[in-house]
């Protein structure tokens, strides 16, 4: 009996700039894809990045590493990148994106990964195109990149933000591998800061970076200074500094429910272009 060639395959580096105009496409929602695939491709390997072709075009795309990440997928695409990845089960932490491709590659999925830790239903995905000083948000001028030599200072605040965040600390066991994720992201300058006394009291992250689009991620204030406003200038200046430097576009999502963020962003100038899911394995 013959075999018929899946559609689904790795992506060779011959596919890299077909695989990243899809993404451009709808950068928003495709950022964090389009920035792993510059990223991998730096070692000629784009083995973790799954196309579906069509008449031998390439139309939809699907990270496939600790994330599950869909890009431009379609009812036709979703069963046949859930049937590729399906076995990788002890290797993903998450599955997430836009909410209609989230919502079909999981029904998929659930059979044989679920019951989902947790589902992240409704994550509003944001864009900012102004600098917030031109809408007349102050900005708070100690906010800057962390320094190489500030790793250390930084991880309580990470490792916090990311316990609130997901449910459970980041790592179990040695915490190394984390630490130098970390030390990565501080030394390509993608860390902000307030430091006050030694301590980091504000913290974001540029996650994902590609094509004139950064995706922020780990926005954090300590509690005790949550609720008395400074939040928005503190973010405003991360905003500004990012706008100023290596993307004109910023975006970010956020969790439904999360209130008083979403109003923070609102008062930035981020306006809502599409929905993302999260589920969490």
């Amino acid at each position: 009996m013959l075999r018929t060639r899946s559609p689904v395959r790795p992506l060779s580096p011959a596919d890299r700039d077909a695989a990243l105009e899809l993404c451009a496409a709808d950068l928003p929602r495709s950022v964090f894809v389009a920035a792993r695939i510059l990223e991998v491709g730096r070692t000629g390997s784009l083995g973790s990045v799954l196309g579906h072709r069509t008449e031998g075009a390439l139309t939809s795309l699907c990270w496939s590493s600790a994330n599950i990440v869909p890009v431009a997928t379609t009812e036709e695409s979703r069963p046949l990148f859930a049937e590729r990845v399906r076995r990788w089960r002890g290797r993903c932490a998450s599955v997430f994106g836009p909410r209609e491709e989230v919502e079909g590659l999981w029904q998929h999925l659930d059979p044989h990964w679920g019951p989902a830790r947790a589902v992240r239903v409704s994550q509003p995905l944001l864009v900012a195109h102004r600098p917030p000083s031109l809408l007349g948000v102050p900005l708070d001028p100690r906010v800057r990149p962390a320094r190489p030599d500030e790793v250390d200072v930084v991880l309580p605040a990470a490792e916090h933000m990311f316990t609130a965040e997901i449910g459970y600390p980041p790592y179990a066991g040695s915490g190394r591998g984390y630490r130098a994720s970390l030390a990565a992201l501080i030394a390509r300058g993608h860390t902000y800061v307030v430091v006050e006394g030694g301590e980091v009291v504000f913290k974001t992250d540029i996650g994902s970076l590609a094509l004139g689009a950064a995706q922020l991620q780990g926005v954090w204030l300590a509690p005790r200074l949550r609720g008395q406003g400074l939040a928005v200038p503190m973010l405003a200046s991360v905003v500004e500094q990012v706008m100023a430097g290596p993307a004109p576009l910023v975006t970010l999502y956020v969790n439904d429910f999360n209130l008083a963020a979403r109003a923070t962003y609102a008062r930035l100038g981020f306006r809502q272009v599409g929905e993302f899911s999260t589920v969490l394995l």
